[in-house]
């Protein structure tokens, strides 16, 4: 659970700073990630925070989504909606044992939205999974902290149904993932197989297949060595 963090994208309501971090703490989670709040931590946070003071203090404040997944090797989004996106996608209960799994070896991360607005495309593309809370469909409107609650539920609950089998390799840091993607499209375009000024959906099906791979570091080495001969030969 030390290795879990949960990332909240420009929360507006101190409120929901405060209980997300009780429900965090109820269930043994404690790594709070704040990607530009639109509020502060003020009295409101720390009074709905009860006895979880200490997440609050404890947690990290980032100037953007790709410093609060810095190391990560897996980011599972929290979305109410499919959306027209190539994700895999789980319910909580299916996604908390192998969370846990890739939890063990390195840190992993739940992001969660704005109150108003959710997840953008582009926060969203910097996750791997998508991960759907099923709810009344006709009413949907699951409250930020409530979100949290749930998924922080279904871990704890998950904890010693975990059997999987670690994986014997290291996973890719997030960090190194997106930089083999800022490659692969710089390539792309060198080679004329990319049109930046029409580039329909090419790199987010690129990054649909890498991420249905699941990234070693030793691939994401050997990708990039390809890429970088790929550069030279079309300089000769």
């Amino acid at each position: 659970m030390d290795n879990l963090r949960v990332v909240l994208v420009e929360t507006s309501h101190p409120g929901n700073i405060g209980a997300a971090a009780r429900a965090m703490k109820v269930m043994g989670l404690s790594r709070l990630y704040l990607v530009n709040p639109k509020c502060a931590i003020d009295d409101e946070a720390r009074a709905r925070a009860s006895g979880a003071v200490d997440v609050l203090d404890a947690a990290v404040v980032c100037a953007s989504l790709d410093a609060a997944l810095a190391d990560t090797v897996l980011a599972a989004a929290c979305t109410s909606r499919r959306r027209d996106l190539p994700h895999p996608a789980y319910t909580p209960r299916q996604a908390a044992p192998l969370l846990l799994s890739e939890a063990t070896a390195a840190p992993v991360a739940l992001v969660f939205g704005s109150e108003t607005f959710g997840l953008s495309n582009e926060q969203l593309s910097r996750c791997r999974w998508l991960i759907n809370i099923p709810a009344n469909p006709d009413y949907m409107s699951l409250n930020l902290a409530s979100a949290v609650q749930v998924l922080a539920y279904e871990l704890r609950s998950s904890l010693e149904d975990a059997t999987i089998s670690l994986p014997e390799f290291e996973a890719a840091r997030h960090e190194e993932v997106e930089g083999f993607y800022a490659e692969l499209e710089r390539t792309l375009v060198a080679i004329d197989f990319l049109d930046p000024a029409a580039p329909k959906r090419l790199m987010p099906r690129l990054r649909r297949l890498f991420a249905r791979a699941g990234l070693e570091k030793e691939e994401v080495a050997i990708l990039r060595g390809i890429l970088a001969a790929m550069q030279k030969a079309g300089r000769q």
